[in-house]
């Protein structure tokens, strides 16, 4: 009889073990065991055969078996008394049988618009697979240890072509720093401002909610300013007292407006006025769809405003791949906090897209997206026409997100939310990015016509006219 056909059912689980080569088998039978109590296939209080028996039972030497349990009896995972035999430890936690994901994903609505989310189906698999084997067989084998903090040469080098020519920024190729998404470049700023005494920064208001955590993980406390037709404030810019202001001038977030050329610079005679520096999100700004983008605010005064930006909307979020141009007097203190953060970005990820950029497979990405993107916009206004009339969609053509405010009739803003959402819609408010203020300040206001975010970059054309449709049919049941 051999091995399988005289092993008990409720030991198969050690079979592939107990029929390793010979020089592994001990170890493989440790291992398999180790991890069945592990899984939690043995549990805690089980007692196990004699190592006569499970030897038997495996057709291997009863040394190994006694080895395996003494082995595991010293790490925990057995215990076992002088003629009481060996029983599973009852300490011992079965591991979960699966990691829980905790990255944040669609809710599964019937409709979804909550805006940040490009269309991923859109990335460019074959151009990155071909980059990838070219960057693989070429790359020297020094380049993988550790990278200068700042990024690859090459790739700062084709970045700052790229910003120059598409955004008009004025870019040192050693002023650049290769981050984790603007997220890390937020994070390095407010290390850097609280390093330099500075504890308040001034964020549009409404704006992106992440700026306030951001900037508090590096004991930085954000200052709501708010945006009027033109951009940021400045009287209450002024009044304000800080020093450091986040701004989105290109395409506004969430409002949609451009910053206007007065306001551009005003806001940095401001920053001159008060030592400051502006910080400068530019997030979507290659995405404008009735004339060519608005340059970046960086290229009108490098010394005073930090510039970043990242691919999470051009090709994918998932890359956690960015920039960070830094006035000179910033640089060494960013770039060293870069290095103690990580060591810098991962040299293969870099070289790949170094070689993306140098071969214009980039640019051709941008223009796939844009006319992408366009025609979503487009559809959008017009779902929004037919389903809403008498709604005004605001802001300029670009991005990937619309202001649209509904008319009066289908408020209060939360029946109308309620409603939508229980119908399988997912969207958000303006209101959702707007600062709380005092109730007071609110109720003068007075009543508000619902003023929605709509995302459409991730929703292809015939599904926005559907969402839109199930929306209004919510809002007026």
């Amino acid at each position: 009889m051999n091995r399988n056909e005289s092993a008990s059912p409720a030991w198969e689980l050690l079979l592939p073990a107990a029929s390793a080569p010979a020089r592994t088998r001990g170890r493989s039978l440790q291992a398999a065991l180790r991890e069945a109590v592990r899984s939690g296939r043995l549990a805690p209080g089980t007692r196990l055969p004699s190592s006569r028996d499970l030897a038997a039972d495996l057709g291997v030497s009863r040394g190994l078996i006694t080895e395996a349990y003494e082995q595991l009896t010293a790490e925990g995972y057995l215990r076992s008394g002088r003629g009481a035999g060996t029983w599973v430890g009852s300490a011992v936690r079965a591991a979960r049988a699966r990691a829980h994901d905790l990255a944040p994903r669609s809710p599964g609505a019937r409709a979804d618009f909550v805006p940040g989310t490009p269309d991923l189906s859109l990335f460019p698999r074959t151009a990155w697979a071909a980059a990838q084997r070219g960057v693989l067989a070429e790359l020297p084998h020094q380049e993988l240890g550790y990278p200068d903090p700042r990024g690859l040469p090459r790739l700062r080098t084709a970045l700052a072509g790229l910003l120059a020519r598409r955004r008009g920024v004025v870019a040192d190729p050693e002023r650049i720093v290769v981050v984790s998404g603007v997220a890390q470049a937020t994070t390095l700023l407010g290390f850097a401002l609280h390093a330099r005494g500075v504890r308040t920064v001034g964020v549009e208001d409404p704006g992106s909610p992440q700026h306030d955590a951001l900037y508090a993980s590096a004991g930085v406390t954000a200052v709501p300013l708010p945006v009027d037709g033109e951009g940021i404030a400045l009287e209450p810019l002024r009044a304000s007292g800080v020093r450091a202001v986040v701004t989105t001038p290109s395409h506004q977030f969430p409002t949609g407006i451009a910053y206007s050329a007065r306001r551009r610079a005003e806001l940095l005679d401001w920053a001159r006025s008060v030592d400051g520096i502006v910080l400068e999100d530019d997030y979507d700004g290659d995405f404008r769809y009735d004339r060519a983008p608005v340059g970046a605010l960086q290229g009108l005064d490098p010394d005073r405003v930090a510039y970043t930006g990242s691919v999470s909307k051009s090709l994918a979020p998932g890359l956690r791949l960015g920039w960070l141009l830094v006035p000179e007097s910033w640089a060494e203190e960013i770039v060293e906090r870069k290095r103690t953060m990580d060591l810098g970005h991962p040299a293969l990820d870099q070289a790949l897209f170094a070689r993306f950029l140098e071969r214009g497979d980039y640019d051709r990405q941008l223009r796939r997206c844009q006319r992408a993107y366009r025609e979503r916009r487009d559809a959008l206004t017009a779902a929004l026409d037919e389903h809403f009339p008498g709604s005004r969609v605001s802001g300029i053509a670009a991005g990937l997100h619309v202001i649209a405010t509904l008319p009066e009739c289908y408020g209060p803003e939360g029946r109308f939310l309620t409603r939508v959402t229980a119908a399988g819609v997912a969207v958000r408010p303006l209101s959702a990015y707007t600062h709380p203020r005092p109730a007071r300040e609110e109720e003068a206001d007075g009543p508000k016509r619902i003023r929605l975010v709509l995302g459409y970059a991730h929703v292809p054309p015939a599904r926005i006219h559907e969402g839109i449709r199930l929306m209004a049919e919510a809002a007026t049941a």
